[in-house]
């Protein structure tokens, strides 16, 4: 079954442009994933997890940046993309809600904290992307 993106006319010159376009949006997507997923295994990452009320912060933050890591790497490399971007897509649906802007009563830290709630709605909204249109060109599932 062809997707859209396969189905649409492309040109010779459109395609050889695309690739590096499609490689440098995976790698500017997954580059929070891959720096942040190593720090979840810093004390102080699980530290300030737990004193934000994380339950069993201690195996799920790292479990986290694993699920991170994995997933950024796979979406990077192309390799399994569709599986990497539902990884991710847990990973976000895990935090987002850490989020709590609507709670907040210092404005800045309201504003701050929503921002990075509407981020991750948006990074939600790529991964899902990826987990219908994969890895595109320059990675190892089109290599298949």
């Amino acid at each position: 079954m062809a997707t859209l993106a396969q189905s649409l006319p492309v040109s010779r010159n459109q395609s050889s442009v695309s690739a590096p376009v499609i490689f440098l949006g995976r790698l500017l997507f997954v580059l929070i994933f891959v720096m942040s997923g190593f720090a979840h295994f810093a004390k102080q990452t699980i530290a300030f997890a737990a004193s934000q009320g994380v339950p069993m912060a201690s195996v799920l933050v790292p479990l986290s940046g694993v699920i991170a890591l994995l997933g950024g790497l796979s979406i990077l490399l192309g390799y399994r993309a569709k599986l990497g971007a539902w990884l991710i897509v847990i990973f976000l649906v895990g935090v987002t809600p850490l989020h709590k802007f609507w709670g907040m009563s210092d404005p800045m830290m309201q504003q701050i904290q929503m921002a990075m709630f509407m981020k991750n709605l948006a990074m939600i909204g790529g991964a899902l992307l990826i987990t219908q249109f994969s890895s595109g060109p320059w990675s190892l599932d089109a290599r298949k």
